[in-house]
């Protein structure tokens, strides 16, 4: 099938390479000529894993193209897929002003009827606007229009995978044509007829389910889907602020209340809080989403409220661990929302770094992939070659991303760095056993925090 993607970002870049990885013709439009250059060029704008191959192979085999020219894009397309920035309006609202422009740029230059499906994260009644808007700037004798809503579920770090082995695909649809095409579309994906380009030895022999509703349904699914995550996430971390007032063990508390079916072990995570271009943004939108509606979503507004207090209860630790931030150097160890992502938009750590700069501390951060974006992003954090160089002389070191490489550091040598080896670990993802036994001050998020070691690590540091 003849396949456009509007928009190269996160969604529209692994939408089209994986489409392209199962046998259709797809061609990626964006209107930013510089990313698609780099595209062109072989090069990659973003960091996910497995996707630069596909992207590689695929454009090789003469099945996915780069272009900045929408007329050429949508000309031929049976299927067009809308995969536009949504970003946030001051109240919270989506901005839908790149949805529309889209729309009207397909109806004024699509020369076939295509089925024009949204794929970005949009508030309910969207596709009401869009085959409205369809409407009127695409009057043209034997072209006609099909809209449906086909909400994404891919993580940032796993998004490859998670588009080829999806746990369900979902479609919103007003007309058994629309149905038909997605059905048609989705087929190599739903049928295991692809060759798994994460997997070597991948069993493809499980059925994807294939949810088809109402298109407004399903555009409720995608923010009700990712509201009901976030509210996991902080429900992990109030249950990490009792835990640390009553004398108990998060880690073991949600490993026993995950264990449970009905709950399960996922998103029970207590840290410094979720970011990213998704939770945050769906968050906000959904609340006004119910609003409009009629609705007061008090629930996700405390999700909300939460999640915002993990930044302050990070800063709150290292003050009564250091006493004064004032002058000092703190080192943050990750700075993408999460591993295995370039991303740093809502990151927690850089809503930590600027904090921390506001209170006069000198920050040094190291990322594996996200040090560019996140130095472009905050030009006053100090971004270093690797992490040793960011502990360098700092008094405490916070670890804000949980990449695998900072769990096989050379502990011993992070300690020799610095001026006063305190972690604070904001993902509880290292092991507070072997950094104690190291002579670390160790400090985690709704767990019993342990004491400084005396005489060893006075001693290290010529402070008797």
């Amino acid at each position: 099938m003849k396949v456009c993607v509007v928009g190269t970002g996160y969604v529209g870049l692994v939408t089209g390479a994986c489409l392209a990885e199962v046998g259709h013709q797809v061609i990626c439009m964006d209107d930013d000529v510089g990313k698609i250059r780099v595209l062109r060029d072989g090069g990659m704008p973003i960091y996910e894993p497995h996707l630069e191959g596909i992207v590689k192979r695929t454009v090789a085999a003469g099945r996915l193209h780069f272009t900045a020219d929408v007329a050429e894009a949508v000309r031929d397309a049976a299927a067009i897929f809308i995969c536009v920035n949504t970003p946030p309006l001051p109240d919270g609202e989506a901005d839908l002003s790149y949805v529309e422009l889209a729309t009207r740029r397909i109806a004024e230059h699509a020369t076939r009827s295509p089925l024009i499906i949204e794929k970005s994260t949009v508030p309910v009644q969207t596709g009401a606007w869009i085959e409205k808007t369809l409407a009127v700037y695409g009057r043209r004798p034997g072209v006609e229009f099909d809209v449906a809503s086909n909400p994404e579920f891919t993580r940032e770090g796993m998004a490859v995978e998670d588009f080829l082995h999806p746990d369900r695909i979902v479609v919103g649809v007003g007309s058994a044509r629309a149905e038909e095409i997605l059905r048609e579309l989705y087929a190599p994906i739903v049928e295991g007829r692809f060759r798994c380009p994460v997997h070597a030895d991948c069993r493809q022999d499980r059925a994807v389910p294939f949810l088809v509703t109402d298109i407004r349904s399903a555009e409720l699914i995608k923010h009700a889907s990712n509201s009901f995550l976030a509210l996991k996430v902080s429900f992990a971390n109030a249950l990490a602020d009792v835990c640390e007032l009553a004398g108990g063990d998060v880690l073991q508390v949600t490993k026993g209340v995950g264990l449970d079916k009905r709950i399960g072990r996922a998103f029970l995570n207590a840290g410094i809080g979720f970011g990213g271009s998704c939770f945050p943004k769906d968050l906000k939108a959904f609340v006004k989403i119910a609003e409009k509606s009629g609705y007061d979503f008090a629930l996700l507004k405390e999700v909300e409220r939460i999640n915002d207090r993990r930044r302050e209860m990070v800063l709150e630790k290292l003050k009564r661990a250091l006493w004064i931030l004032r002058g000092k150097r703190i080192g943050l160890f990750g700075l993408a929302f999460k591993p295995d992502t370039d991303d740093v938009r809502q990151a927690p750590a850089l809503a930590i770094a600027r904090r921390l700069l506001e209170e006069g501390a000198e920050v040094r951060g190291y990322d594996p992939q996200a040090g560019r974006k996140a130095a472009q992003a905050l030009p006053e954090l100090t971004v270093c070659g690797d992490p040793y160089e960011a502990a360098a002389r700092a008094e405490a070191v916070v670890l804000c991303t949980e990449w695998a490489e900072f769990r096989e550091l050379d502990w011993a040598r992070v300690k020799a760095q610095m001026v006063r080896p305190l972690i604070l670990d904001g993902r509880n993802a290292l092991d507070r056993g072997q950094l104690m036994a190291l002579g670390f001050e160790y400090i985690g998020v709704g767990r019993q925090q342990s004491r400084e070691p005396r005489a060893e690590s006075r001693e290290a540091r010529g402070e008797r």
